[in-house]
């Protein structure tokens, strides 16, 4: 029955004791053996080998219990924001949540973010206050807090018959307000009633206070969440596009057809692939088949299974409201949408966090470059928030996710799973070269060394390009140069663009125009006017006023208003300029304009400037001219590193 099923999200700050209320809750309606421990390593959730040597958690785990009549379905997430991919892939999943506060720290910056992500989804949810029995514990302080943060009505459920929890209730409700207000009381069935309405409609947030290690608020909990959380039919409707593209809502029932969502993927050193599916409506069965709408074919399907941690559970059916794991499927992944026939609903994608920090990866041998890229192919199926590009101007794989500890983890698993072996280095910046003016020059090869000889002779001259790029011009006359020799000419000033002149990067926004030159009958080749070509246009850039030129950022930094100085400070000291600023709620925009190599540990020092309130994104600009002490600087490293090649 659709009524008596509760699934949702526990979230929070990291270290708040997410984890640890799980388990709490897990063993104390006999759905483990024993409670498990972080400490120890043992709980269910935390079961990676990753997860156990850190003692946080990684990826989000579903878990199932009993409770009374109820079925309860959880995804315990991670609270550190380098995982933060894990909860944003869990929240849409779910029809609500609890945010678990640590009853010293109070209100962090986990918990405002996850309450960010709760509002955007439209969820119901509670709040539980974990770790009471502390010293300098204080309820009342957190409460306030909450209050402050979030300017919501959050109300202790210590009993039912306070007074603060009855006029809370009836604030909600007009009919309910004026009957307490003539008559000073309230019906216990009707405050239940109403608050139960308030509760899933966000107007009003229920809090628990207890203690996950010493099993203290447990049971009220749970009452809470089977008596005051919505079951699936109740939960903030559901959209989708249909084959002619129009928004339709799902009807939230078992008797529906089906549609259910792919949220996740996980893969399993056992089974392969696992696929996260959500079902929304209707009923799947095993050794069935459903519709993949993004695929627009159909699957074949196997077994279906509850999941307990890293634990599995067969199941006779799924439907509305159950969180399944399907093996082994074909053509399904992450985000995609399922569905009786081509006639379902299309989801919205997750919109996971895009990357903040990137390095660039290294095979530390040949067997690992021969099997690298099927592993992290697996490794990016199940993160959705790291990414790997290659960077066609510098030739580097590039790794990129949400910090260095993401990164970390990554390069772990690459190891411990798949047996790949990585080195991480700062990626290269991707300069360029080019000229401020104009010059013109010879470049003449000419060699003998017996029998025939070589002969190119070639007169240049070389503009700067405003509109960028490259452009070559031929403007021989009078037959000084045979025509099927200037492409040989152009291909070596290519090649010497490519290779670059003064740092050893590309050379860009540049004309060449051949305009004289001289051959040989006889010695004259292909490969002569080659080499002339490139000896002139190296010539000609030296005699050009070369520079360098890097990549400028437009950033964009999102921070509360009380950092707004001391991040506009440093991006000046960044080399960068403000361009403007402009607000967001109750968030300030900072929009700047900053040197790619300036940014490579932004993420990092972001995080520590705002107490890890800020965040930013940025996107290529355009090229700028580096300032001549650094560009000394790089064009000094790259003639020592020649001189080494050399020797």
């Amino acid at each position: 029955m659709v009524d008596k099923k509760r699934n949702l999200v526990l979230l929070g700050h990291a270290q708040c004791g997410k984890t640890s209320l799980s388990e709490s809750i897990l063993s104390a309606f006999l759905a483990t053996t024993r409670k498990g421990s972080i400490t120890e390593g043992n709980t269910v959730s935390d079961y990676g080998q990753d997860e156990i040597a850190h003692k946080f958690s990684i990826n989000s785990s579903l878990l199932n219990c009993k409770y009374k009549d109820y079925s309860l379905q959880i995804v315990d997430t991670p609270g550190y924001a380098d995982f933060f991919g894990e909860v944003v892939s869990a929240v849409p999943a779910v029809d609500a949540a609890v945010l678990v506060v640590d009853a010293v720290s109070s209100v962090e910056v986990g918990t405002e973010t996850a309450w960010g992500l709760l509002e955007k989804y439209n969820l119901a949810r509670l709040v539980f206050i974990n770790k009471v029995d502390k010293e300098n514990a204080s309820v009342t302080k957190v409460l306030e807090d909450l209050n402050s943060a979030f300017g919501k009505t959050f109300v202790l459920l210590d009993n039912l018959s306070s007074s603060t929890l009855i006029e809370s209730v009836a604030e909600t409700d007009d009919a309910l307000l004026e009957k307490y207000l003539n008559t000073g009381s309230v019906e216990q069935g009707e405050l239940i009633k109403a608050l139960r309405k308030a509760v899933i409609s966000g107007n009003l947030i229920l809090v628990v206070a207890g203690s996950a290690l010493q099993d203290k608020g447990i049971k009220e909990l749970l009452e809470a969440i089977v008596g005051f959380l919505p079951d699936p039919s109740e939960r903030p409707a559901v959209k989708g596009l249909n084959k002619n593209k129009e928004e339709k809502e799902v009807v939230l029932s078992e008797d529906a057809h089906l549609s259910g969502f792919v949220f996740k993927s996980i893969i399993d050193p056992f089974v392969g692939q696992l696929s996260i599916i959500r079902i929304f409506s209707g009923k799947l069965l095993p050794n069935s088949s459903f519709y993949n709408l993004n695929r627009s074919s159909s699957e074949r399907i196997g077994a279906i299974y509850f999941l307990q941690g890293k634990g599995e559970r067969s199941v006779d059916s799924a439907s509305c409201g159950d969180i399944v794991a399907i093996a082994k499927l074909k053509d399904t992944a992450t985000n995609d949408s399922i569905a009786d026939n081509d006639q379902g609903l299309i989801f919205k994608a997750i919109e996971f966090p895009e990357p903040i920090i990137s390095a660039s990866l290294k095979p530390k041998s040949r067997a690992d470059e021969e099997k690298i890229s099927a592993a992290l192919h697996k490794l990016t199926g199940e993160d959705h928030t790291l990414k790997i590009s290659r960077d066609l101007e510098t030739k580097e794989e590039i790794i990129s996710g949400l910090g260095d500890l993401h990164l970390e983890i990554m390069v772990a698993r690459l190891k411990n799973r798949f047996h790949v072996e990585v080195e991480l280095g700062k990626p290269k910046i991707p300069y360029k070269e080019t000229i401020k003016r104009v010059s013109k020059v010879q470049g003449k090869y000419k060699k003998q060394s017996g029998g025939r000889g070589q002969y190119g002779d070639v007169w240049l001259e070389v503009q700067p390009l405003a509109t960028g790029g490259f452009e070559f011009v031929d403007k021989i006359f009078g037959g000084a140069i045979p025509k099927n020799y200037v492409p040989s000419v152009e291909k070596g000033v290519l090649q010497a663009m490519a290779q670059g002149v003064i740092a050893g990067y590309p050379v860009e926004n540049i004309k060449v125009i051949l305009v004289d030159g001289s051959y040989h009958p006889v010695d004259s080749s292909d490969m002569a006017f080659q080499i002339a070509g490139r000896m002139a246009f190296q010539k000609a850039i030296h005699e050009a006023a070369p520079v360098l030129m890097e990549p400028v950022m437009d950033v964009e930094i999102c921070i509360p208003e009380d950092f707004l100085g001391q991040i506009s400070g440093d991006v000046n000291s960044r080399r960068g300029k403000v361009m403007g600023m402009d607000s967001k709620g109750k968030l300030q925009i900072v929009k700047a304009q900053v040197p790619l190599a300036e940014m490579f540990k932004y993420a990092n020092d972001l995080r520590s400037m705002t107490g890890g309130r800020g965040s930013f994104n940025m996107k290529f600009s355009h090229y700028e001219e580096v300032p001549s002490r650094i560009a000394s600087t790089i064009i000094t490293q790259h003639q020592q590193t020649q001189k080494q090649e050399e020797t």
